[in-house]
């Protein structure tokens, strides 16, 4: 029997061992707060242990740098129970029947859990906890729940006794996490719940009285909250609960770990069309899906921003199709360029332009995110060769031959065949792009424009934002045909995330995405897929709805049993390696 008086022995056997990093996920568990004392019940990091994770701390401090320096070296967080928020918080008078409030801990959580939320990190919430993911995520607390309430709530037994039951909805993260059960018998210690779980949640149990008893995500994240005490009780399926957030907080560590060691690239989006409404790249601007601290949130390297320029109609002038005052197609393209290269600018400690593919790894390596240039219509070029030439000198690393609508260089998917195909005019441009070592992009053409563009281009081209047309029959998707015949090009079609091209009815999910990225891989192979998500162009759906929720996609793929290496092609590998041979094959005159 070993002797617990004994340290020096367990001191020995831990230094028999070679030194190296932890595999087990760490899990931060916020501390409850009462008599000048930070503290916790020991039944959550004992029943964190047991699941397979590492338990740490976090002290109720509402300090900016000690969060985030938290949430960097965790994995995963459990919001402890605990005593009645403020219900001034949420813009509410207290009942008379409220109990006990923490001042001390009800802005630091709120916080914590927003900013993890804003992270991607797994999140279970107990009891006080449950509140809490409502309280900072869009939901409403009930005060006190005794006007509705026919079961007791708040139990006299121990807390390891059951004392009434829960009915769980089937299908649930909750279900399957408890071991498929329909129906939990659980403890109670409440006399406040969940009044509306807000639309970043769905109710997945609920009591007999119709209390609601577990909330989890609506957006396919890992975020599950319970209203009972599961670290009292012993069963497997309260075990279950805590193995589910290890679980999940090993997923996250899994694709946090990939991030930091491959290039993250999405090659489309559409955020210059804002920066004429003062937005704030630097800071989290929620009128753009993309900046500065989304993608440091979303573990984010690169993105590609295009100019867009809108296809006028017949009769129409292209600056009746903008929102701003411009004389010309290329005037409106400088003045985009000119707006990114300040925003590099002005935040060059942080962000830079990248050209090539070794700028985006020496920005990686400088700790600075990277924006690449690219124009989607050739509109912007004016029938001149020799703008093209001026954008290819500014550093444009792909031209989306046209948009929603036939231009003077080829035809649209969305057009009326005005070439049937690409033009005479469009066969030199093609040319010049491949002298001039710019990708040439195939989203948005016509099926007629696809073919002549990959018979005329010396080489590989790329679709920088299109999904699988057997899966969503829209004409801005390629064909079966069409993929197979750009992947035997060398070419690579990314995947984006704007749910019309999803699905053809109905709001997309997670799902959707992956059976796209399925389809392709099975159609073209691994070789010839990615990512162009189209954010603020349309693009984004709940779970990956800006640059912060990227990581929810690495993690589905390392779920669905994706190697590392697949994971790197997808996230901008392929993307870079075409990039790489057409900008080798450049030829300056």
């Amino acid at each position: 029997m070993h002797n617990p008086f004994d340290w020096q022995s367990l001191l020995d056997g831990i230094y028999s061992k070679f030194p190296e990093a932890s595999p087990h996920p760490v899990i931060g568990i916020s501390a409850n707060y009462d008599d000048a004392s930070s503290k916790l019940a020991d039944g959550y990091y004992k029943s964190v242990l047991r699941a397979g994770g590492t338990p740490v701390i976090i002290p109720p401090l509402a300090d900016a740098d000690s969060i985030l320096n938290t949430l960097d070296r965790i994995d995963g967080l459990l919001l402890s129970g605990g005593a009645d928020f403020n219900p001034l918080l949420c813009g509410e008078e207290p009942c008379r029947l409220l109990g006990g409030i923490n001042s001390e801990r009800d802005v630091p959580e709120l916080l914590l859990t927003r900013l993890a939320y804003n992270r991607q990190l797994p999140i279970l919430g107990i009891c006080r906890g449950i509140q809490t993911l409502a309280m900072a995520l869009g939901g409403r607390v009930r005060q006190d729940i005794s006007d509705t309430a026919t079961v007791k709530h708040s139990q006299n037994a121990r807390r390891e006794e059951p004392t009434h039951s829960v009915t769980v909805d089937v299908g649930s993260q909750l279900f399957a996490a408890t071991g498929g059960h329909e129906r939990l018998f659980v403890n109670s210690f409440h006399h406040q719940a969940v009044g509306d779980a807000g639309s970043r949640f769905r109710v997945t149990a609920r009591s007999s009285d119709g209390i609601i008893e577990a909330i989890e995500s609506s957006e396919h994240k890992h975020i599950l909250g319970v209203q009972w005490h599961p670290e009292c009780l012993s069963d497997a399926a309260s075990l279950g609960i805590f193995r589910w957030l290890v679980e999940k907080a090993s997923l996250y560590r899994s694709a946090a770990a990939l991030h930091d060691r491959i290039v993250t690239l999405d090659s489309h989006c559409d955020t210059p069309m804002f920066f004429h409404r003062g937005v704030d790249f630097g800071h989290r601007d929620s009128q753009i899906l993309v900046d500065l601290h989304k993608m440091h949130d979303g573990r984010q390297d690169a993105t590609i921003m295009v100019c867009y320029l809108p296809q006028p109609k017949n009769g129409e002038t292209f600056s009746e199709k903008v929102e701003f005052s411009v004389g010309s197609p290329k005037e409106y393209a400088d003045l985009i360029f000119d707006k990114i290269e300040a925003i590099a600018a002005a935040h060059s400690s942080h962000l830079a332009i990248a050209r090539t593919p070794a700028d985006l790894a020496a920005n990686k390596s400088a700790g600075r995110k990277s924006i690449m240039l690219g124009i989607e219509n050739g509109l912007a070029i004016e029938d001149s060769l020799d703008n093209l030439r001026h954008f290819a000198q500014r550093g444009i690393v792909y031209m989306t031959l046209c948009h929603n609508g036939d231009n003077d260089i080829c035809d649209s998917a969305r057009g009326s065949s005005t070439h049937g195909g690409v033009s005479d005019y469009g066969r030199k441009v093609i040319a010049e792009m491949n002298r001039l070592g710019v990708m040439v992009d195939l989203s948005h053409a016509a099926e007629s424009s696809f073919y002549d563009a990959l018979r005329l281009s010396s080489q590989p081209i790329v679709c920088s934002h299109s999904n699988c047309r057997a899966l969503c029959d829209h004409p801005r998707n390629l064909t079966d045909d069409q993929m197979r015949v750009l992947a035997k090009s060398g070419g690579v079609m990314q995947i984006t995330l704007y749910n019309g091209f999803l699905v053809e009815s109905g709001q997309a999910t997670i799902d959707d995405v992956m059976r796209h990225f399925r389809h392709a891989i099975d159609i073209m192979g691994i070789d010839h897929v990615g990512i162009g998500t189209d954010f603020d162009g349309d693009g984004g759906i709940p779970g990956l709805a800006d640059s912060s929720e990227l990581p929810n996609l690495t993690m589905r793929l390392l779920a669905d049993g994706f190697s590392s290496d697949d994971i790197r092609k997808i996230w901008g590998g392929n993307f870079l390696r075409v990039m790489t041979q057409v900008q080798a094959n450049r030829h300056e005159q």
